[in-house]
């Protein structure tokens, strides 16, 4: 406890102008990627359906967020994981977790899951989440339990969490195909909200220049390889939502698939590149 607290001590910022300017960018990434969530509720609450909405999507976020949740709060508050990572980077270091990354973790879970359960009540057509997705989420939470007693005999926290960091990087790579995929083969994004992607756009700008700021005032770019995961998910938002942008304003203007399309021939296609073989199965619940 001692020398976390010399750590935090030591850790302080040179500016207070660039630390005003971190605190506002954190907050406005915060409150960007929060109400970035809404678009889609609502529009599913609209429709009464989720016709459009790619389930493998939600399910794989569902485990990304949860798994960066875990990252963010165990770095923010526990003083044994922040002196081990003190120890590896050096008690000069500021913690590379802030309290607005915290807040966005713990919002993001509890509205990735009431759009989960939207999937489960609304129309959703002959779509269902994929056998590749489940085992994928089923392989990443196997991995994590695995790692968690590795690290139990040793007490290796900051490898564990950074596990976890890998998983929801890993999640955020392969959560954006299947709708990007989706949105190709029915050339169209109808049903999917671009409002979503605009503020996930605004957010994952605005990380990313939270890391830049506090850099700079240490005159150190630790934060950036101590918190990869910081990083890659700013980069790798950034990328596919101006995928989806081009999609949605240049690509597929204009394309509206009704519902009754949706639901026979596009998502016949969809279903056969999206799901293996073994997966063409009856319409089940998800």
């Amino acid at each position: 406890m001692i020398a976390v607290a010399r750590a935090k001590k030591m850790a302080s910022w040179n500016s207070f102008e660039l630390e005003v300017v971190y605190e506002a960018l954190g907050w406005f990434a915060f409150v960007s990627w929060s109400i970035s969530f809404y678009p889609q509720v609502i529009l599913n609450f609209r429709r009464r359906s989720v016709v459009g909405l790619n389930f493998d999507f939600v399910v794989l976020n569902l485990t990304k967020h949860s798994t960066y949740l875990i990252y963010n709060a165990s770095l923010y508050f526990s003083s044994a994981i922040q002196k081990q990572y003190f120890d590896k980077y050096g008690y000069g270091e500021m913690i590379p977790v802030a309290a607005n990354d915290v807040a966005f973790s713990i919002h993001a879970v509890l509205l990735t899951a009431i759009t989960l359960f939207q999937i489960a009540i609304y129309e959703r057509g002959s779509q269902k989440v994929s056998k590749v997705s489940i085992g994928i989420v089923s392989v990443a939470w196997l991995i994590a339990a695995v790692c968690f007693f590795i690290a139990l005999s040793n007490h290796s926290w900051l490898w564990l969490i950074s596990i976890f960091n890998t998983i929801q990087v890993t999640m955020t790579v392969i959560k954006y195909i299947p709708q990007a995929v989706m949105n190709f083969l029915r050339k169209s994004t109808d049903g999917f909200s671009i409002g979503n992607i605009l503020l996930d756009l605004s957010g994952g700008v605005a990380n990313y220049g939270q890391m830049v700021v506090q850099s700079i005032d240490q005159n150190s770019w630790v934060n950036f390889y101590g918190n990869i995961g910081k990083v890659l998910l700013s980069l790798v938002s950034v990328f596919f939502d101006i995928i989806f942008i081009i999609q949605h304003y240049i690509l597929y203007a204009g394309n509206k698939s009704s519902k009754s399309d949706t639901t026979t021939e596009h998502e016949d296609q969809i279903r056969e590149h999206l799901v293996r073989p073994s997966d063409q199965s009856p319409p089940e619940n998800a």
